[in-house]
């Protein structure tokens, strides 16, 4: 019979590569792992690995159980957590991954809105520049997740929150404030002054600089929305934003929002879930909320 601790060993093997480091991720002893193995091997008459110099490498058996394997233990890991929050009195648990780094502001009076509904629920964020969302999903990583780039994915179901314009914020003074709009050539002796993502995940660059086959004279990048204005103003640079956050920050900061391109870059944020989870009340009154 396969048990958890199989997979859990087959996992830490593919991950440290040998029977040494993998028991000592799972405090065990590296005979006592070889025998559980061995045990399983086994009662299902097939080699799951096979000596590859001082490593090892799986075998065709080996890899359909880690396969398994990366499917499972997340949704164990998920049901402990639940049970948890469950013994400790909790309805349960919301984690949210942010794929959307402007809207922490929006985000930000949902949360506390949320919290004052939903008194019996826990609430964890994770907000990341590196973070593959959707996979976030697909693993039990996260319960919801808030992006403005929502993937047809199967087993996953998206709501559409809310619709915005992506601008070009600039400071008042700048040449290309009284602008009616901005096309890419305008960009090309420009600081574009971005957060730190990959090129394919700014529109800045996927709808309007890329296609033109432009490039703006140096870009830089900056992880906190508040440091990017402050540079903006001071002069220092452009950068591309939602509208409302421009306008949320023209007095503060002296920003003007500028249309990019003709008929401006229009975004919506929705709201990702697993279609497992579509029928849990506190999921869906976070995105009755949001909506």
């Amino acid at each position: 019979m396969i048990d958890r601790i199989h997979l859990s060993i087959l996992n830490e093997i593919d991950r440290k590569g040998t029977l040494t480091a993998a028991a000592q991720a799972l405090c065990l002893t590296q005979p006592a792992l070889t025998h559980t193995m061995k045990k399983l091997e086994s009662s299902i008459s097939t080699r799951l690995w096979q000596k590859d110099g001082r490593g090892l490498r799986l075998t065709r058996s080996g890899r359909y159980l880690l396969e398994v394997s990366r499917k499972i233990l997340p949704q164990f890991a998920q049901a402990e957590k639940m049970l948890e929050q469950y013994a400790q009195g909790k309805r349960g648990m919301l984690c949210i991954g942010m794929e959307c780094h402007p809207c922490y502001r929006w985000f930000s009076t949902i949360v506390a809105e949320y919290l004052t509904q939903w008194t019996d629920v826990e609430l964890d964020v994770k907000q990341e520049f590196q973070f593959d969302g959707i996979q976030a999903l697909l693993d039990f990583e996260i319960d919801l997740l808030i992006t403005p780039d929502p993937v047809k994915t199967k087993n996953l179901s998206f709501t559409p929150l809310f619709e915005y314009e992506h601008v070009l914020a600039v400071p008042q003074s700048h040449s290309l404030a009284q602008r009616d709009h901005i096309l890419a050539e305008d960009l090309l002796d420009q600081v574009l002054i971005t957060y730190p993502v990959p090129l394919e995940r700014l529109d800045i660059f996927t709808r309007c600089l890329i296609p033109a086959q432009c490039r703006p004279q140096h870009h830089k990048t900056i992880e906190t929305t508040d440091i990017i204005l402050q540079m903006v103003a001071s002069g220092r640079g452009i950068t591309a934003l939602p509208r409302w956050l421009v306008e949320d920050s023209q007095e503060r900061f002296g920003l003007k929002a500028v249309p990019i391109g003709p008929g401006g870059i229009w975004k919506e944020i929705s709201a990702g879930i697993r279609d497992q989870d579509s029928t849990t009340d506190y999921i869906q009154g976070f995105i009755a909320l949001a909506g």
